[in-house]
């Protein structure tokens, strides 16, 4: 069942916050007549602003949600921000473009669980058409750009710039491809924070590091125009998104676009580099508005935000999790300030903004999430006199707020591996599947804290012509920072009483 959408919303056009001082600022958002679900998602980020910096990650296009799950399991908590690209890649790579329709399906799923939705796009060139490499391949023609990466002439980036001309035409039909996707998250009344052209004071992508009148703050604008006043999009809030200025012809002010094209401020760090000068240089250019991490290699230490407590959120690029240990992230998200998805102050934002607009609360014991591919460690478990032999020894689980989609493999000696696909429902009602070749049912209940799933089954076996009925009490939970799956199972079996403790690992 579909949950109703959640409108993020105040009445007014306008947003009113107060500042330290106590007197009200009126904060408008760069997008004129922006939506209500974009207005309350940038009155949420200013409320938490300076007192609170929420957790992201980033997941690659072609992973879906694997990317925030992996980051829950090994931080210990799941992240606020859902974040992903648009793509550019061919069929089959991680970054592929083909994958838009299930991106937006996702981060409609994630809306609804409460995550906050960011979107960037390593955007192709208009030299050349989807797919594309990330960076030029070897003898490439250097005129005919066919990557994200690398520069486009002089002439060129002037042609984008200058409507009418082919390159103008190009740029503009890829622009109006990702304007169809922001247009069907904008029907599902979606805000998203909108990262185009991120890292726009570098040299390494098509659109960076140009200054002047032909320059990338221009190339920012006219996207701005193009998707706000030629495609009436009103769902976005638009993030400016710069690196940090490590050398001279970096600097903030160079690329900046103007107040009115731009809600929030970002900066994106690799190997730990939070600078004070950098965080004190986006400031100064902000104009009072937000700043955040909007890509990190590893996120900012206790310490860090000590002496930076603006960043609004950060985002931990994909396959980078575990450049910080479990050691720093239990000190890390254990820090009042840094808040996860299930984190009561988080929830506390959240839940009024929900109820407004008739959508559930969501809970402070967010239920634990077992999704992901995870294999048998006989060693660690207690399989008693039986062994191994009927376990599964795989399992593959994908979860969401109806229930599970759980796939077992099973080994055998004499023949290929046996497969089973099986529902396990989180509503109350039950769930049929096959043990054995023999029927059974199951019904699943959660803990009060929502850490623990009992499945409760009765599978019916035939002997003989005579129904013999086997009870199961299995109970899941996560341990060692969600990396490992346990079962606790007590079952009456024809064979005798069960009880088998199964440590499953995370793959």
């Amino acid at each position: 069942m579909r949950i109703k959408h959640f409108v993020f919303v105040p009445v007014i056009l306008v947003m009113t916050v107060f500042s330290v001082s106590g007197q009200a600022d009126t904060i408008k958002p760069a997008t004129p007549h922006a939506s209500r679900q974009a207005q309350a998602l940038l009155e949420l980020i200013y409320k938490l602003s300076g007192k609170y910096t929420l957790t992201g990650q980033h997941n690659f296009p072609a992973a879906g949600d694997r990317n925030s799950v992996f980051a829950a399991g090994y931080e210990g908590k799941p992240p606020v921000i859902w974040s992903t690209d648009f793509g550019f890649a061919k069929e089959g790579d991680k970054d592929s473009y083909l994958k838009r329709k299930a991106m937006v399906e996702e981060a409609e799923r994630q809306n609804e669980m409460g995550s906050i939705i960011t979107l960037c796009w390593h955007a192709v060139p208009p030299t050349a058409h989807e797919p594309v490499t990330f960076q030029p391949l070897p003898g490439a023609d250097p005129n005919v750009l066919a990557s994200v990466q690398g520069r486009l002439t002089d002439e060129q980036f002037k042609d984008i710039l200058t409507p009418g001309t082919a390159l103008y035409n190009n740029w503009a039909a890829q622009v109006d491809t990702i304007a169809f996707y922001l247009k069907e998250l904008q029907k599902r009344r979606i805000a998203v924070l909108w990262r185009p052209y991120h890292e726009m004071n570098g040299n390494w992508f098509w659109w960076g590091n140009r200054t002047g009148q032909y320059g990338t703050a221009a190339l920012y604008r006219q996207l701005f125009d193009r998707l706000v006043n030629f495609h009436g999009l009103n769902n976005l809030v638009w993030v400016w998104s710069v690196d940090r200025p490590t050398r001279a012809g970096m600097e903030f002010s160079n690329f900046y676009p103007g107040n009115n094209y731009l809600d929030i401020l970002a900066l994106d760090v690799y190997g730990s580099d939070f600078k004070k000068d950098y965080y004190d240089g986006l400031l100064a250019v902000s104009n009072g508005k937000p700043i955040t991490l909007a890509e990190v290699g590893s996120p900012p230490a206790p310490e860090v935000l000590e002496s930076q407590p603006k960043w609004s959120y950060w985002v931990i690029w994909a396959g980078m999790v575990r450049n910080t240990s479990k050691k720093q992230y239990e000190a890390l998200l254990n820090d009042p300030r840094v808040l996860g998805r299930a984190d009561s102050a988080y929830v506390n934002a959240v839940n009024p903004l929900r109820a407004r607009f008739g959508k559930p609360a969501i809970s402070v014991n967010m239920p634990a999430d077992f999704s992901g591919e995870w294999r048998l460690n006989e060693e660690k478990s207690t399989l008693g006199n039986f062994g191994s032999a009927s376990l599964p020894a795989k399992l593959t689980i994908f979860q969401d707020e109806q229930g599970l989609d759980l796939k077992k493999t099973y080994i055998e000696e004499w023949e290929d591996n046996r497969l089973t696909d099986e529902k396990v429902n989180f509503n109350g009602t039950e769930s049929h599947s096959e043990s054995f070749g023999s029927p059974r049912v199951s019904k699943a209940v959660w803990s009060s804290a929502r850490d623990t799933l009992t499945i409760i089954s009765k599978t019916t076996f035939n002997r003989s012509g005579q129904a013999l009925v086997s009870v199961s009490i299995e109970k899941w939970s996560l341990q060692n920072y969600g990396n490992e799956l346990c079962i606790t199972q007590i079952s009456d079996t024809p064979q005798g009483k069960r009880k088998l403790v199964l440590i499953y690992e995370k793959q």
